[in-house]
């Protein structure tokens, strides 16, 4: 049975450098997936994964499992993602673009393999969908990449966004009802559903 998060942690704060590894090649790609979708650049992406471990490792030794390691992880990932965004809006001027395969990376398609025009349109949804993704406000989108693509509940993304529960809910609300509404602007959604990105976000 493999060991879990937290006792790869205690074997690590007791000098087993081989347990940091085992995080590493853990959460390495869920890292690169939140960074690259909070960031929508390939090598920016990476260079957050890059800081976000080497922060673990100096941290980790002061860590004392008042939250889960992948909440922490995630912790970091999102406050160096949103570090750089505030960099970014300060000025700095990056081509943002995400591949349709995030990155480079390959993704498996179940089912085996598909008829190639079907995969084409496939991968072309998957792109305009990420780039809707990206015209959400940093913090909607945030919260929309933590609860619908990596599964947290919300009060792991309370613990990750360091906000009440209430606002974590109301903040994911909001914005799938954004979100909603750009893919019907951008006619992949059916016109007609009803709007919910408006209203005062509760704290």
């Amino acid at each position: 049975m493999p060991l879990s998060d937290e006792n790869l942690v205690l074997r690590f704060q007791a000098g087993d450098q081989d347990a940091f590894e085992e995080l590493f090649l853990r959460y390495r790609d869920k890292a690169y997936a939140l960074a690259l979708r909070m960031l929508r650049h390939p090598d920016m992406a990476a260079d957050v994964v890059q800081e976000t471990f080497l922060r673990l490792c100096k941290g980790l030794r002061r860590f004392r499992g008042e939250a889960s390691f992948s909440t922490y992880l995630y912790r970091v990932v999102s406050n160096l993602c949103m570090d750089e965004i505030r960099r970014r809006q300060r000025g700095q001027q990056v081509s943002m673009s995400v591949s349709g395969e995030e990155g480079g990376r390959q993704r498996e398609i179940a089912g085996g393999l598909s008829d190639p025009e079907e995969e084409l349109v496939r991968k072309e949804y998957a792109r305009r969908v990420e780039e809707a993704l990206g015209r959400l406000p940093e913090d909607y989108r945030l919260a929309v990449v933590l609860r619908d693509v990596h599964g947290l509940s919300y009060e792991e993304m309370a613990a990750v966004m360091q906000c009440p529960l209430g606002t974590v809910k109301s903040r994911l609300s909001r914005a799938r009802g954004m979100l909603r509404d750009i893919l019907t602007e951008m006619e992949l959604l059916p016109p007609g559903h009803v709007k919910t990105g408006e209203g005062r976000e509760t704290r």
